[in-house]
């Protein structure tokens, strides 16, 4: 049990002591919500960007530089969120410096075009670093509040300070030898920090409250799927010629939407973080479906520029940019929450309709075919849910 909250100095501070991770009723704050709408930028951007290299042809760099610019943006929102489960004080020095990681994050969002459509990471890094060294003295903070967890503290704030270094020794030094080897090390330096910090002893955070909070981010990013079908319901009003083919895609694009977001919530997510393994492999899978939900929306929009003649992309490619994001997500959810609850013969048929979303693209009516697949899909876990859910 911690100590009690109300301990304050003559600054307005509260000790920064550990969060009851069995504190009752506990669910996002304000801030946090309010934190969530700066990265709600960053991911737009970063999909507007992969729309246009993807309608313009060029998938493979387009995918690639929007894994490296997502990687900041779920990399920073991810620390922060297992960060105030575990510490958030909410008094004003919180306040502020969660502030200027919104702020880091909104540098990011800037600069995420012209490192996706340039390869200049300049403005990227600068605001990644800003969030990350903000983060540090919140855990410097949390070192100096919460002695029993002095020593994960000091190392997560040694570990980020090093990287950070490191990702600006890399940015400065314009090797394009060592660009995407550089970027692929450093990644796997800052996964492993938490593993490396960890071991000196567990943070207390919240189950209910990180599955709420990786909920919440999930709701947005299927948002931004959401607005494309409504762009393409908008594009069938000025393309009369086009009304039926655009109409397929605005019904498709939502029931897409809607059984992604039905898989991700079929089942309660927090039995997976009570070992630290489990909590490990939650975070990071996310990294694949958060992705994937965020290239979803780059892909309804390629497909209405196919329907509507502004692109030149094979039928086949652009419907990939659509199928394949949407196969990785409901795949990504079974790996990490579903697969032990179902029984065998769902699993079988899950797997099997997950890539068949993916492959619809090879065929005809492709967005049909795998909303088809993500109706059967849903009608598994309904099927099974007495079974795995009372």
């Amino acid at each position: 049990m911690s100590e009690p909250r109300s301990l304050s100095s003559r600054f307005g501070l509260v000790r920064m002591a550990p969060r009851d991770p069995a504190e009752p009723h506990r669910t996002a704050s304000g801030l946090e919500l309010f934190f969530d709408l700066v990265f709600v930028v960053a991911v737009s951007i970063a999909s507007g960007s992969l729309h246009h290299f993807e309608a313009d042809g060029e998938i493979v760099s387009g995918v690639g530089q929007y894994l490296a610019v997502f990687f900041a943006i779920w990399w920073a929102w991810m620390n922060f969120t297992w960060f105030a489960s575990a510490f958030d004080t909410d008094d004003w020095l919180y306040r502020v410096t969660t502030i200027v990681q919104m702020a880091g994050a909104l540098v990011v969002a800037a600069g995420a075009k012209p490192a996706m459509e340039h390869g200049d990471f300049g403005l990227v890094v600068i605001g990644y670093v800003v969030m990350r060294l903000a983060m540090v003295t919140q855990w410097l903070r949390a070192a100096a509040g919460s002695p029993e967890h002095r020593a994960t503290a000091l190392r997560y704030a040694s570990g980020i300070t090093v990287v950070q270094a490191l990702w600006v020794l890399w940015w400065a030094a314009d090797v394009e030898a060592l660009y995407y080897v550089g970027f692929v090390v450093l990644a796997a330096a800052e996964l492993a920090v938490p593993v490396w910090a960890e071991r000196a002893g567990l943070t207390p955070s919240h189950p209910h409250h990180i599955t709420e909070r990786y909920g919440l981010f999930t709701l947005i990013l299927l948002g931004e799927s959401i607005l494309a079908s409504a762009n393409a319901i908008i594009d069938a009003i000025d393309h009369d010629e086009k009304l039926a083919p655009l109409v397929t895609i605005a019904v498709t694009g939502l029931v897409l939407a809607a059984g992604m977001w039905w898989v991700y919530f079929a089942r309660p997510q927090h039995e997976r973080l009570t070992t630290m393994r489990g909590t490990f492999t939650f975070g990071y899978v996310h990294y694949v479906i958060f992705a994937a939900a965020g290239a979803f929306s780059a892909g309804i929009e390629v497909a209405i520029d196919h329907d509507t003649h502004q692109t030149d992309l094979d039928a086949a490619v652009a419907a990939a940019t659509t199928t394949v994001p949407v196969a990785l997500f409901v795949l990504g959810i079974w790996f990490l929450a579903l697969r032990d609850l179902l029984p065998r013969w769902a699993n079988i048929a899950f797997v099997a309709l997950g890539v068949g979303i993916g492959a619809s693209a090879l065929g005809p009516f492709s967005l049909v075919v795998a909303a088809a697949a993500m109706i059967a899909i849903v009608v598994i876990l309904e099927v099974t849910r007495t079974r795995t859910h009372p």
